[in-house]
């Protein structure tokens, strides 16, 4: 029996939020393309997060532009289960062509003609190219410095959902990012011992002179700040919507009851080891807020902006003493500690892409998104352009491609280059969304 092959102009890979500001694209320009999720559209933040999780940034800015989130405020931080049926609601908008529940199991450049070969669960495809819009969040990481020791739960923070599933008694959290210091604050209130393993890290103010830190990075044009070199592009990101949006603190957490240590360095049997680097990640972490209420200032300055000041943002806590005595070591045991929850973050997952499109170290290698290899895009990656390009509406953003000749011995078009210039001047003008905001 002759295998059916569906052919397709443009084939997209994952219905996150990047997958669908992408078919949003190609609907809107008549692109042919077809939409692949091995789950259901946006279903990591269904299953793959903590319950109480909450958007990073306030419902007028994480969104895509035309569609707000019913029913909330907009300067709410809006719940995941919100999330994710609104980017189902938003693809519905404009009859989004996703195919939920097929897994791509490889993707190859096809022989003697242009375009690629898709294998799938429901069957082959061939596309003349394919978007790449899995996303960054893919494959949760567990360094290899975890203790082998059976005697501890542990777990990475995509499969930490309340404090309720772990077993009595305390919690080493290690990374202090988002995840990290949210699950951190979240179990210190459930009445758990935490301790909580500091890295380095940037942490932004939360609220500064009557604005979220999302409305000042975009006027102070650091959304659009250029990528860095490969491999040189993350900076763990300290920041909380929960309970109503607040400025991660690591001394507050240490004075209501959180023990800080330094960044982990390994296990020796019972014992965790820490780096005596605590007060300095501390150190710099209040560097990187206060450059932003420099910034900030400047700003309002330069403009004559009626905007009131806010002198208390600039004071600090005292060092608690974890910080200015810090632990080096911690025997689990002895401390109570029964579960370790890494929040260690993820990396991505291409190995159904097999074509020639990653180096050594299986980064992606692109420019902007396009990829090295003709007819292969990348969406959702942090830093795919800008800094904004992993935001929800960076992402729809960041769906702009620019043109290129394809160097395929029969050449294939290279998608447009109109996508988005329009959103592009709405999204970075101060005078317009999303950034008047007040």
């Amino acid at each position: 029996m002759t295998e059916q092959i569906t052919e397709i102009d443009t084939l997209v890979v994952g219905a996150g939020q990047a997958g669908v500001a992408m078919s949003e694209h190609l609907t809107r320009l008549d692109i042919p393309h077809l939409v692949l999720e091995k789950q259901g559209i946006a279903q990591a933040w269904r299953s793959g997060r903590w319950d109480s999780l909450v958007a990073n940034g306030p419902a007028w800015h994480d969104r895509f532009p035309g569609m707000v989130f019913p029913d909330c405020p907009a300067d709410s931080f809006v719940g995941k289960e919100q999330v994710a049926d609104y980017f189902a609601a938003y693809a519905r908008s404009f009859n989004a062509p996703i195919r939920t529940g097929v897994e791509v199991f490889s993707a190859e450049r096809l022989v003697g003609r242009p375009g690629f070969r898709i294998d799938t669960s429901q069957g082959g495809i061939e596309a003349q190219r394919i978007v790449a819009a899995t996303g960054p969040f893919q494959r949760p990481v567990i360094p290899a410095i975890a203790p082998q020791s059976q005697a501890i739960q542990q777990l990475h923070s995509a499969h930490y959902f309340n404090p309720q599933q772990l077993p009595e008694g305390g919690v080493l959290v290690i990374g202090a990012g988002s995840s990290g210091v949210q699950i951190a604050d979240e179990l210190q209130r459930a009445g758990r011992a935490v301790w909580l393993s500091v890295g380095a890290h940037d942490r932004p103010p939360r609220r500064y002179r009557q604005r979220d830190f999302c409305w000042w990075l975009g006027v102070l044009g650091m959304w659009d700040a250029a990528a860095n070199a490969p491999g040189k592009e993350h900076v763990t990101i300290a920041v909380s919507g929960a309970r109503g949006g607040h400025t991660v603190d690591f001394r507050q957490l240490a004075h209501q009851g959180v023990t800080l240590v330094g960044q982990t360095r390994g296990f020796d049997g019972d014992k965790a080891l820490f780096h005596p680097d605590l007060a300095e990640n501390i150190r710099r972490g209040d560097a990187s807020y206060l450059a932003l209420l420099d910034a900030a200032d400047a700003w309002v300055a330069r403009n004559g902006m009626d905007l009131p000041e806010e002198p208390s943002a600039r004071e600090f806590l005292p060092d608690p003493a974890c910080v200015t005595d810090p632990l080096l070591s911690l025997n689990l045991a002895e401390a109570g500690i029964c579960t370790i929850i890494w929040a260690t973050g993820y990396t991505t997952d291409y190995r159904w892409l097999k074509v020639n499109a990653f180096d050594d170290a299986q980064r992606p290698q692109h420019h902007r998104g396009v990829s090295t290899e003709p007819g292969v895009y990348f969406l959702g990656l942090p830093w795919l352009s800008r800094r904004g390009s992993t935001f929800i509406w960076g992402r729809l953003a960041r769906c702009q491609i620019y043109c290129r000749p394809d160097r395929h011995s029969a050449p294939v078009p290279a998608l447009p280059a109109v996508l988005l210039t329009v959103f592009l001047k709405e999204c970075f003008d101060a005078n317009s969304y999303p950034y008047s905001h007040v």
